[in-house]
């Protein structure tokens, strides 16, 4: 077992993360640029329903191709630019998705195209609270070039972003060039990955993939979110990501009512794990809160074990403390304690994970 590691390629680490430190190392190409080698055979001014059906069929293609790569069996210097790309399809149907917009699950349907928000506050162009070389992330991530979005689909009590999280006008607005460009630089430069933040950048998936498909440079891909995405969100990003760095906040959906302002997390936020488990490599988080061991982390713990892989990478946080409007909610108005941490600890023992860094 990984239990104190701070390395990042020893033992269970690199086991559940192999195809990262493969991209990491340009051994193997990012997922993003296979995508822009495989090809889709459809026109990108289709009818929506049209796009999504060769979506489906673009994405086998993907899949296969991806083992092929994979194996050794052929390489992206082997292929030729197709015509038309899965990624390219990806782009548009994000884009016609903006007119009513449905990236996460509150599916508030307004067209942003036309300058309408949701409950997420962004708009149609990307606002970047900052950029950065970022050495806070997991080990095996650092140095991380992050890009932090402003705006997001939950409104945490206790955010520790709240100025970019809740301000979703300020910042300054990218263009998917801008963004590909600094990636290229910070990948010269020896970053290890570019990571997608926030606030959440789920509001901005069409500025992520809009910006993968202009970079030319191999980086593994980090979707770093609440994961709170909707079905179509979640089928627009498989196969473009490398690594999704998941904040898995509650075991329950009154705690994230309460604290987070968001509905049915539960359901979602679970089923969107196991589609990213599926389509990619995780690193799950999760902050444990005070008063919340029983309620919260013993539910997502278990979850992890008997639903996905007791290898997965997987941090729990003791970083918390009561930010934002936290001090309104007396039971998580203090940090949390050594005991609710070791029992969070032995919980994740006692269970059987294999890969626990804290």
């Amino acid at each position: 077992m990984d239990w104190t590691s701070n390395t990042s390629e020893g033992g269970q680490t690199v086991e559940s993360l192999e195809r990262y430190f493969s991209v990491m190392k340009d051994d193997l190409p990012a997922k993003f640029m296979i995508c822009k080698k495989t090809p889709a055979e459809i026109g990108l001014d289709s009818e929506k329903s049209k796009l999504w059906k060769e979506h489906g069929s673009a994405l086998e293609k993907f899949e296969s191709l991806l083992r092929r790569i994979d194996k050794g069996e052929t390489s992206l210097d082997d292929l030729k630019n197709p015509e038309t790309s899965l990624l390219e399809l990806k782009a548009e149907i994000s884009k016609r998705i903006l007119k009513s917009c449905h990236f996460c699950e509150r599916r508030c349907g307004v067209n942003r195209r036309r300058g309408e928000t949701g409950v997420c506050g962004v708009g149609e162009d990307p606002r970047v609270a900052s950029e950065l070389v970022h050495t806070g992330e997991e080990p095996e991530l650092v140095p991380s070039y992050t890009i932090f979005f402003n705006g997001c689909t939950f409104e945490c009590q206790f955010c520790q972003n709240w100025d970019i999280s809740q301000n979703p006008d300020s910042g300054n607005k990218n263009t998917p060039e801008n963004i590909s460009s600094k990636i290229s630089d910070r990948r010269q430069q020896g970053v290890k990955n570019v990571n997608w933040v926030g606030g959440d950048p789920t509001p901005n998936l069409h500025s992520v993939l809009a910006s993968l498909n202009k970079c030319k440079t191999s980086i593994p891909s980090v979707w770093n979110s609440n994961m709170y995405l909707s079905k179509e969100g979640m089928k627009l990003l498989a196969g473009t990501q490398d690594v999704y760095l998941t904040d898995f906040k509650y075991g329950n959906d009154k705690c994230a009512l309460k604290y987070s302002k968001v509905p049915n997390y539960w359901e979602i936020v679970s089923r969107n794990h196991k589609l990213a488990f599926e389509d990619a490599e995780l690193i799950i988080r999760h902050l444990v809160l005070p008063n919340h061991v029983d309620c919260c982390t013993k539910k997502i713990l278990e979850f992890i074990k008997t639903e996905l892989d007791p290898g997965l990478r997987v941090n729990l946080m003791d970083q918390y403390r009561p930010a934002a409007k936290a001090m309104e909610c007396p039971e998580i108005s203090r940090r949390v304690s050594k005991k609710e941490m070791n029992q969070a600890l032995g919980t994740a023992e006692r269970i059987g994970l294999e890969n626990v860094i804290w």
